[in-house]
């Protein structure tokens, strides 16, 4: 019998077993992520969905698959651009559909991964004890994957889609290679895992190590070495190796730094980077077994001193040693435990990622090889009870999946999570600031934007955040200088030239706003702040005197959002001032339309009336 042919499936692996176990992985993955429909667009989801105009359109599709570097979630990830676009164009910015389509690729990678391991441990060089049972252990194995609430952030913040969309490409990869190698006619097998992988090279960078693991599976457990490997199946392996091409091309496109996000000579040394991966790895195990405290944003810091991390270097010392042993003895656990290291690798190794130095979206694939291995280990050792643990330990991911998922129903409740969790981190502050600013309460926000310049001076939001925050109190002066601070660091940040000019409006320096609100508008006019800054733009032109520009402005945004009263009635203030006093009426009637007890709107237009009527 050949090494790749899988021996007779046992008693119970039916087809009709298979689609029933497929059917409840994604029953487990609905109930899961039920309550995550509603969650609204968060952090990196606001520059890769709403401020992203690629995404408005479909066609040309040129523009579709050339993202702009407006965020390091979609710089050279045209896969992701495309999905995002379709998701724009069947409902606009609708937030379910996204959920629903992340939520759809999340199971889809479930089934891949069930089908994985199934296959896998059917294999003659699988323990017969562990044969005997691969259907069920498959699907427990697949099981505590899905609803693992480590697996959060992957599939309920949206713009992760990044990892759940490579993620399928790369388990679908595997899978139609698994089925090629096993298959009297592979040739459509094979296309499949070319396609697979070349897909998931356009969706995220960690597919880079795709061909890598299909060529370190065959040899694991199908050719049995890496000579036997290249020799029946080098020309599939040379195929998907081809792929880096594509993944080359969209690195050196995006500047090979993908839009200052990852790379060298952006501030992190390498050796600083790998000795923050050795705590960060060690917190991913531990989130592996013990998943609290969850937290959407660790911030940026790293180690600076490997004398702070050692313990947690020696510990990541002695499971590569374990690996290394294991991947000559042991083929399963060898191959589970450098899965589980190269997986990491791109994200958590010495290359570093200055926008976010640890994160739990990079376990997602990582960690199906840890459920692989609790799982096919406690088999090993107890039997049937480990399944049975298996699946009470399921309920209560499932639980804390849900839970979890709860704190993403606003983005109040998020950030205020995420600073409670990381008290530390300023980028979790100035998100929690300018939540409450929307919200209307400055004073909370000047607590947290004032922490937030304390943590990070030099962080322009955060001088930005303090600086809107004591205007909203009506305390212009002491808001002055945080807001020039935040124009000397960011130059051309159309939201600090927005703000600079709303505090210069307060001290009564409105030619000064003008020129920083129309600096804004020309920095970023299609940004959903627009209609906005337009709006407080129309107001200095006003108070200056320069009436026609105002009516300009005014007009201008009420194209975009009609039924603002506010705005009507800045505009009919600039028409009346004009003397075009019958537009000035229209305008006062359309406020008393959307506000019929707007008082000063009401008298307005019974002194136009009046004026009129002489």
């Amino acid at each position: 019998m050949p090494p790749s042919a899988p021996l007779s499936p046992p008693a119970g692996d039916s087809r009709a077993s298979r689609r029933l176990v497929g059917a409840l992985l994604l029953l487990a993955a609905l109930a899961a992520y039920a309550n995550s429909f509603g969650g609204p667009f968060i952090f990196d989801d606001k520059p890769a969905i709403l401020d992203n105009p690629t995404i408005r359109q479909l066609w040309p599709l040129s523009t579709v698959l050339s993202p702009p570097p407006i965020g390091s979630s979609v710089t050279g990830r045209p896969l992701v651009n495309l999905s995002l676009a379709l998701n724009y164009a069947a409902g606009g910015q609708a937030v379910w559909g996204y959920h629903a389509v992340n939520l759809l690729l999340h199971g889809l990678a479930g089934l891949a991964l069930f089908g994985i391991v199934r296959r896998t441990l059917a294999l003659p060089v699988v323990p017969d004890r562990l044969r005997a049972a691969a259907l069920p252990l498959g699907g427990v194995t697949a099981l505590l994957w899905l609803v693992h609430p480590l697996q959060t952030e992957s599939v309920t913040s949206l713009i992760q889609r990044t990892e759940s969309l490579m993620g399928a490409c790369y388990l679908l990869t595997l899978y139609a290679f698994i089925r090629g190698a096993q298959s009297p006619r592979p040739a459509g097998w094979w296309t499949l895992a070319f396609t697979a992988c070349l897909l998931g090279m356009a969706a995220k960078e960690v597919m880079v190590t795709a061909p890598l693991m299909v060529l370190l599976y065959d040899r694991a457990f199908l050719a049995g070495s890496l000579r036997g490997a290249w020799r029946e199946r080098g020309r599939i392996h040379l195929g998907l190796a081809a792929t880096w091409l594509l993944l080359a091309g969209l690195v050196l496109t995006a500047g090979g730094t993908r839009g200052e996000a990852a790379g060298f000579g952006l501030g992190v040394t390498p050796w600083t980077y790998a000795l923050t991966q050795c705590r960060a790895i060690t917190l991913y195990l531990k989130l592996a077994v013990w998943p609290h405290p969850l937290v959407l944003d660790y911030g940026t810091d790293v180690v600076r001193a490997a004398s702070t991390v050692w313990l947690p270097a020696l510990l990541l010392l002695l499971l590569l040693g374990a690996t290394g042993w294991a991947w000559s003895r042991r083929p399963l656990a060898g191959f589970l435990g450098v899965a589980f290291f190269v997986l990491l690798a791109p994200s958590s190794s010495f290359v570093p990622l200055v926008s976010q130095t640890m994160a739990e979206h990079r376990m997602y694939l990582p960690l199906a090889a840890v459920a692989a291995l609790w799982v096919t280990t406690a088999y090993a050792q107890i039997g049937r009870g480990a399944l049975v643990a298996a699946l009470v330990l399921a309920v209560g991911c499932l639980g804390l999946t849900l839970r979890r998922n709860h704190d993403y129903r606003s983005e109040l409740a998020i950030w205020t999570d995420t600073v409670a969790q990381a008290p530390g981190n300023a980028r979790a502050r100035i998100n929690l600031a300018e939540c409450l600013l929307r919200l209307g309460r400055p004073g909370d926000a000047l607590v947290q934007a004032q922490e937030a310049v304390r943590l990070r001076p030099t962080y322009p939001e955060a001088q930005t955040n303090l600086g809107i925050a004591l205007a909203q109190l009506q305390r212009p002066a002491e808001a002055l200088p945080s807001c020039l601070e935040a124009l000397r660091l960011q130059p051309d940040g159309a939201r600090v030239h927005s703000n600079l000019g709303a505090v210069l409006v307060q001290l009564g320096r409105g030619p000064e706003a003008v020129a920083h609100f129309e600096e804004s508008l020309r920095l970023a006019p299609d940004s959903p702040d627009a209609v906005r800054v337009r709006n407080n733009l129309g107001l200095a032109l006003l108070k200056a005197g320069r009436l026609s520009a105002a009516i300009t402005q005014f007009e201008a945004v009420l194209r975009l959002e009609p039924a603002r009263a506010e705005t009507h009635y800045s505009l009919a203030v600039a028409l009346g001032l004009s003397e075009r006093l019958p537009e000035a009426a229209a305008q006062l009637q359309a406020v008393l339309r959307l506000q019929p007890d707007h008082a000063e709107a009401r008298s307005a237009l019974e002194s136009v009336q009046a004026a009129l009527r002489k």
